[in-house]
């Protein structure tokens, strides 16, 4: 453990290169970090491999069973044993560009200089290929689902959001000593927004950061569940797997933030999958492992 201010936070299964393409490209930022990975219990050899070119990475290792959620709540709560003064969420399949993670510090300096101390900045992200936007701050849709969020475009200022999508992530620990850890009723899908959203009601403030700190392809979010080709059993298997809206976590995160008619919020993906109508639109995050 070397005496870095900043731990990054990082789970993973089965895509050993995409890996350690990521952590290349993280300790090319010329900063002192510690990271801490968990190998949710890959197949591949990731750990093996990572240890041989990264000794100083810190790995846990799940069973297969921790998903998105349970990896990052893992080595979140590992770090949080060391008091570390920032903290960043990093999807491994997200390649930082040179000197990303000191603009993320700069911004977050500067809004502290303004009084915003106790805050998430939020790095966005666009396609390797097509340049398009892929992952970053979100704020609550407009529309009349207004549980559904959507992507805030990086502009030239760090603008305010509701939330965020967990590929790269800088937290305050100011922002942990309210907030904590990622909930732990979230196995995969949901804990992103969930903490970016409990974040703002305790007075915290989230913010997307200017430009792109990197490169993520976009996860194709398939809503088979909504294939009117299927039998209905299958569609309702579908939509409440774990990396779709699973019934107790998808409670959880209506109740919690989509206000009194929240049961309204809930039922939509379950009506989607019931009558395999793919234009009914409802809340999600896919952040994968």
């Amino acid at each position: 453990m070397n005496n870095a201010n900043i731990a990054v936070i990082m789970t993973c299964y089965n895509r050993r290169e995409i890996t350690l393409v990521c952590l290349h490209a993280l300790y090319q930022q010329n900063i002192p970090l510690d990271v801490y990975l968990v190998d949710d219990g890959s197949s591949d050899g990731t750990s093996n491999s990572v240890q041989s070119a990264y000794p100083e990475v810190n790995i846990l290792l799940g069973n297969g069973s921790l998903f998105w959620g349970g990896g990052m709540r893992l080595a979140f709560a590992e770090a949080l044993k060391h008091n570390y003064q920032f903290y960043i969420w990093l999807n491994d399949d997200t390649v930082l560009a040179p000197d990303a993670i000191n603009k993320l510090l700069q911004i977050y300096q500067n809004l502290a200089q303004q009084g915003y101390q106790d805050t998430i900045i939020v790095g966005s992200t666009q396609d390797p290929i097509t340049g398009k936007a892929t992952y970053g701050g979100a704020v609550r849709s407009q529309r009349w689902y207004s549980n559904k969020f959507e992507f805030v475009p990086p502009s030239e200022e760090p603008q305010q959001c509701d939330t965020m999508y967990g590929n790269c992530v800088l937290i305050s620990h100011l922002v942990t000593e309210k907030i904590g850890n990622l909930d732990p009723a979230f196995v995969h899908t949901f804990g992103d927004l969930d903490y970016g959203l409990r974040a703002k009601k305790s007075g915290c403030t989230v913010w997307t950061a200017p430009g792109y700190i990197g490169t993520c392809s976009k996860n194709s979010v398939r809503d088979s569940w909504a294939d009117s080709k299927l039998p209905i059993h299958k569609r309702l298997q579908k939509v409440t797997q774990i990396k779709a809206f699973p019934v107790g976590p998808w409670t959880i995160f209506t109740r919690r933030h989509s206000g009194v008619f929240w049961y309204f919020y809930w039922f939509l993906p379950y009506i989607r999958a019931i009558i395999g109508y793919k234009n009914l639109q409802a809340s999600a995050t896919f952040s994968d492992d």
